[in-house]
């Protein structure tokens, strides 16, 4: 009598490549995932930290305008805009810095007078224009509107915002 062939356990050498290719494939796909993720999360930290700042600037000008000091206003646009926070400095601001500081930090170029976000992951981040491609720099504006006074018109500061230099957008 034939005794039928016992078979061989285990994978052949065919599946065990294509097991690892999908994983290959899959673990791509994830580390492609958290890349965006954590870029995501950057960006979200930097428009929180920029929208604070935008705060104290607001309520820094309110006060002075209270106080019957609007003409002292102008020198918001030459100060660190971070030292009007209420609740402190950012854990990653820098302060004022003449060189560049560590990715992913805020820092006063004082030179400039700008604000400056140096980017730490920014794969999906344009900017447009010229100069360094990983930092984002913004320019404290005073926004002003007319105002007829009996004696002729006259330009009156209405808000401030903090304006990016150079456009940019996250994809």
């Amino acid at each position: 009598m034939i005794r039928p062939r016992p078979r061989a356990r285990g994978f052949t050498l065919f599946e065990l490549v294509v097991v690892i290719l999908v994983f290959s494939v899959l673990v791509a796909v994830l580390l492609e995932r958290l890349l965006y993720l954590h870029e995501m999360a950057e960006k979200a930290a930097m428009e929180s930290t920029l929208s604070g700042i935008k705060t104290g600037l607001q309520v820094r000008l309110a006060e002075m305008i209270i106080a019957n000091r609007e003409a002292e206003a102008k020198t918001l646009e030459s100060q660190d805009p971070v030292r009007w926070l209420d609740e402190g400095k950012p854990s990653n601001y820098g302060g004022e810095y003449g060189e560049q500081p560590v990715a992913g930090t805020w820092y006063f170029d004082g030179r400039e007078r700008e604000l400056v976000y140096v980017v730490n992951t920014g794969g999906r981040l344009e900017i447009d224009g010229q100069g360094a491609q990983n930092e984002l720099r913004f320019r404290v504006r005073l926004l002003t509107s007319p105002v007829q006074l009996p004696g002729g018109a006259d330009q009156r500061t209405s808000g401030v915002g903090l304006a990016p230099v150079r456009p940019y957008r996250w994809r």
